[in-house]
């Protein structure tokens, strides 16, 4: 019988088969966790939403960070891109 290492992340339970990409997704949930309280202080917002709201934020990252580096039409050229994903 063959074993095999999967990691739990402690915020969602999600299991991973690499330690690089369960630390990763924990670090992305921990992001989002942050940003939804930020949201909370700023703005009233419902629960659910500010951690809808969070996860986007956070799972875009990298996307978000070049549009405020000076290049926000990424921005549109990333939602361009989802309207017409057949998803």
């Amino acid at each position: 019988m063959a074993v095999i290492p999967m990691w739990q992340c402690d915020r969602d339970g999600s299991m991973f088969a690499d330690k690089k990409a369960a630390e990763e997704h924990d670090r992305m949930l921990e992001l989002a966790e942050c940003l939804t309280g930020f949201l909370q202080n700023k703005i009233t917002l419902d629960d659910t939403l500010a951690e809808e709201i969070g996860l986007v934020l956070a799972r875009n990252k990298d996307l978000l960070g070049q549009a405020f580096k000076g290049k926000p039409a990424l921005l549109l050229d990333e939602s361009d891109k989802e309207d017409t994903d057949p998803e």
